[in-house]
Formats: C-alpha cells, sequence, structure tokens
C-alpha cells in the first residue's frame, strides 16, 4: 500500500470506530455523538479534531492529485547535479581497469596502494574534471595530491611542454640553455628578501634532501629540528625528518630532533603557537650542543592531515633557531604556488622569511620538476665539492615550470584560490554544525581539511566513516574524487586545481552533505 492511500485508510478507520449515530463525509460533527460517557466524549472529540486535520492537509496539498498519482512511490530528494562543462574526452581503446591493476600486481611494487574497493582507471583529464575509461566524468577535488594547480592539461603548458620537447628533449646543464635560466629568474621574482639561487631537483624529496645538507654543510652542525606529524619525503634523510611512524622504515636515520606539532586541534596547547615553540627551544637545550643546522617545518602540514601551525609559532621559533645558528627551512612543496590564497607561499602568513625554500608539485602542474631556492651566501657551500643533478633544470620541466607561472599570473588563479577557498571553507563548516562526525575544519585556500571523528569530546578518528563517505562521493550518481590523510587516515584532504569554482564548490559540499546525512 503506497504513503497517501496509507493514510486515508488509517483515518476512515478511526471514522468507522467511533461511538456515532451517522457521520457526516468529510466533517466529524459534534451533533453525531450519541451515548456516550463525559470522559469518552472528550476521547472522541479529540479524535475527531486530528481526523478533520489530517483530512485538510490531503485536500489542500495531496489531495489535489489524481489517485493514480497519490498512489505512486515519493521520489527520493533529488542528487546534487554536477556542473556543466562543455568537453568530451577523445574516445579510449586502451586496456580495462581490471587488466591494468592485474599488471600492476604483476609488475609494480607491492607497496603502491590505491583508493577505493574498485579503483578507477583514469585515462583524461581537462581542467578541475577527470575522465575515466567509459567517459564518465568526475570533479577532482585531490589535484593529483596538491599537484596541478593549473588545471589538467592546460593548453599554455601542454604548448610549452610540446614546443620544447620537438626542438630539445635533454642535453645538460654542462651546455647553455635559455629554459632553466629563464623559470630561476622567473622564480626567484616570485621570493622574498635575498632568496634568489636556485638548484633544480626532480621531486620535493630530493629537494628537501638537498636543503638539509646545504644547512648541515653552512653551519657545521648535524642536527636538525624538524615537526611531529611532519612528513618531509621518503629518502634516507628526508625520512629521518619525517616523523609520522606510517612513513618510516627502520633505517639508520640520525641527527634529526623531532618537536612537540602545534596543532591547534588536538595539540596540547590549542592554537598557543609561542607555547609550542618552548619546546623547540628546549630541543636546543636539552638534546643538542647548543647550536643546530636547521629547522624544517611546513606551514600547512599536508600528508599530516591539513594542519595548519598555530599562530605566533613560527616567528618564536625561527628566533630560537637562528639564535641557535642554524638555517630555517620552508617546505612549500605542498603548500606553495598559490594554492593557500591569501599568499603565494604559505610561510608568508606567517611573516617570516626563512633562508631555504623548498618547492615541487605545483611548480610543473605535474612534470616531475623541484626546486630549492636560497641566498648567494648560503648556495656558495656547494662549490666545495661537486654538485650535479642529471635531470635537474631539464629543459622541457622548466619550460612547464615557467608557463605555469605565467598561467597562475594571467588567469589570477591566487585570487581565485583565495575567493573560492573561504567560500568553501564556510560551505564545509556549515557540515560541522549538522554533522557530529565532523570534528574540524581547517585550512587555508584550496589546500582545506575536515576531520571525521566518532566522538567529538574524546576526537576518536572515524577510520571505517572516511573510507566510506569517500566510496559514497566517488559512486555512480556522485562523482567526486577527494583525498585522505592525516595520522589516523580520517581526514579529508580538499586540494582541487585552483581553476576550482564556487559552483565545484556547493556540488562538492552537496554530495558530501548528501552522504552523510545517510549515514
Amino acid at each position: 500500500m503506497t504513503y497517501l492511500p496509507h493514510i486515508y485508510s488509517i483515518l476512515s478507520a478511526h471514522v468507522h470506530c467511533l461511538p456515532v449515530a451517522h457521520c457526516h463525509s468529510h466533517r466529524g460533527s459534534e451533533s453525531c455523538i450519541v451515548g456516550t460517557s463525559p470522559r469518552e466524549e472528550s476521547r472522541t472529540k479529540k479524535m475527531q479534531r486530528r481526523i478533520a486535520a489530517a483530512k485538510r492537509v490531503l485536500q489542500s496539498g495531496f489531495g489535489r492529485r489524481s489517485f493514480s498519482q497519490a498512489a505512486a512511490p515519493l521520489r527520493e530528494a533529488e542528487l546534487p547535479r554536477m556542473p556543466a562543462f562543455n568537453y568530451t574526452p577523445p574516445p579510449y581503446s586502451g586496456p580495462s581497469a581490471t587488466e591494468i591493476l592485474a599488471k600492476r600486481k604483476a609488475y609494480l611494487s607491492p607497496s603502491i596502494f590505491y583508493f577505493y574497493k574498485n579503483p578507477i582507471n583514469i585515462v583524461a583529464g581537462k581542467k578541475q574534471y577527470l575522465f575515466d575509461e567509459k567517459g564518465r566524468r568526475y570533479l577532482d577535488a585531490f589535484g593529483g595530491i596538491a599537484t596541478v594547480c593549473c588545471g589538467h592539461c592546460h593548453p599554455d603548458v601542454v604548448s610549452a611542454i610540446v614546443e620544447q620537447t620537438g626542438r630539445l628533449q635533454h642535453s645538460t646543464v654542462l651546455y647553455l640553455n635559455h629554459a632553466i635560466a629563464d623559470f630561476a629568474e622567473a622564480l626567484a621574482m616570485k621570493m622574498p628578501g635575498n632568496l634568489k639561487v636556485v638548484f633544480f631537483t626532480n621531486s620535493g624529496t630530493e629537494a628537501n634532501e638537498l636543503a638539509m645538507m646545504i644547512a648541515r654543510l653552512y653551519t657545521g652542525c648535524h642536527d636538525i629540528i624538524s615537526l611531529r606529524n611532519s612528513y618531509h619525503g621518503n629518502a634516507a634523510g628526508t625520512m629521518g625528518a619525517t616523523a609520522q611512524c606510517n612513513w618510516k622504515f627502520n633505517i639508520v636515520q640520525s641527527g634529526v630532533h623531532h618537536a612537540l606539532n602545534p596543532d591547534p586541534y588536538r595539540g596540547v596547547f590549542g592554537s598557543d603557537g609561542e607555547k609550542y615553540a618552548r619546546d623547540v627551544q628546549d630541543l636546543i637545550q636539552f638534546g643538542t650542543s647548543g647550536h643546530v643546522a636547521g629547522f624544517i617545518s611546513e606551514a600547512i602540514q599536508g600528508v599530516g592531515g591539513i594542519i595548519e601551525l598555530a599562530p605566533g609559532y613560527l616567528p618564536a621559533v625561527y628566533k630560537s633557531i637562528k639564535q641557535a645558528g642554524g638555517l630555517c627551512i620552508a617546505d612549500e612543496v605542498q603548500a606553495g604556488f598559490a594554492r593557500t590564497g591569501s599568499h603565494f607561499w604559505g610561510f608568508e602568513a606567517h611573516g617570516v622569511i626563512p633562508d631555504i625554500v623548498t618547492m615541487a608539485k605545483g611548480i610543473g602542474n605535474g612534470i616531475p620538476l623541484g626546486a630549492v631556492v636560497t641566498t648567494p651566501e648560503i648556495a656558495e657551500v656547494l662549490t666545495r665539492r661537486s654538485y650535479f643533478n642529471t635531470f635537474g633544470g631539464n629543459p622541457v620541466c622548466t619550460s612547464a615550470g615557467l608557463a605555469v607561472l605565467n598561467v597562475i599570473e594571467k588567469e589570477k588563479l591566487q585570487e581565485n584560490a583565495h575567493a573560492v577557498g573561504s567560500y568553501l571553507k564556510d560551505r564545509l563548516l556549515t557540515l560541522k554544525n549538522k554533522y557530529e562526525v565532523v570534528g574540524d575544519v581547517r585550512g587555508r585556500g584550496l589546500m582545506l581539511g575536515l576531520e571525521l571523528v566518532a566522538d567529538r569530546s574524546l576526537k576518536t578518528p572515524a577510520k571505517a566513516e572516511i573510507v566510506h563517505v569517500m566510496e559514497q562521493m566517488k559512486g555512480s550518481d556522485m562523482g567526486v574524487l577527494i583525498g585522505k590523510g592525516g595520522f589516523y587516515g580520517n581526514v579529508f584532504r580538499i586540494t582541487p586545481p585552483l581553476c576550482f569554482s564556487r559552483e565545484d564548490a556547493d556540488f562538492l559540499v552537496d554530495v558530501m552533505d548528501h552522504v552523510l546525512s545517510k549515514m
């Protein structure tokens, strides 16, 4: 029995059960009550009033429909609709997801993992959208792990890569080529202070390895201080600076001390940055000779779960490190290149100028490229021996890097990251107010995090819940791809291409809202 006829049958049954001599068809008239006690009469009158009210609802709303319409099952609330996008990817005729997965299992490292119970085969991309082997479109809210900043397959970046590849794919930095020099100059122009000497690498791990070595060479000290919950790479030196057991193997990792993480949500001192900074001073005094090589940190921890450092922390720590003779290294691998919106570099929001800046990911919009930028004085230390990188500064990669800088400027992607990111964060905060499972919303620009907890007071990580929500958001009726991270794996990492629009932000939040409402 469908909903409306069922209501009507219940009302009719109640009408026939009343102790009445006769009953008018649409009104439970008081005159029809006979032979009842005062108590029964009172109960009967209440029942008649309820019946009359229910009938008025049927007549005013549902009642105007035909019976066949009323009998039809009620439709579920309309699902969120992905914004329109005028692009069709080229036909795909390659191997299926099943075939690729089989090859991965057979020929690639078993350490490579993937999202989703049934991993998707991404074969094309355009701006903030990705397409699978069947041509289905997805909203990319992860950006290749904060890597795609200009949008997938941006024509200016693609053109620069193709043109340079057609002219000269690779030679060596032992010969002259304008591509590396042009990009180094443009990059130096985006840096504050005297940061203007660039060393090119192939990845963020490589950049951080080089930065730590430079700090040790320049100061003559070995001790480096980094933060708990940090991630700086997976080579020998950077694994030492990384401070999550999930990403550390049991190999020799010497000379790194891990300070309390200035985490405003889970940290012991809340948002009091200066209290956290005292731990760095204690490490210098009680864990080292009193002199250190340097301090390395992200302005917003990416792999660690999009954690913004507590206000006032970096200025206080930089002061302590300088007094101990060390250099300050800013890891901008994820937060750099306009992603935070308010500034081009994440450290700028803290009012500090580091001695060394490392970068990768967004620098090439997906091209394998990294860089270390420092001062001329500090850069001199690498002349003590021969330092060389075969692919660092490759003309194809640096041509892509220069195109990325130009696109960010031309299309005002920093301004867009700030405007859309602020709007998106506000909308995510409405989910926090609506659902107990949302413990925290944080971040800046288009580097945002949303943490799921099973218990708000205890901040118990909701590990199973986040996997469920991710699966549902990606599902056949939705099509939103989103990242996750944090030490407990319970934080949504929202790092889309910087061309993300307000409509995309609305769709993302509406989809998440819909999924959370079904839990």
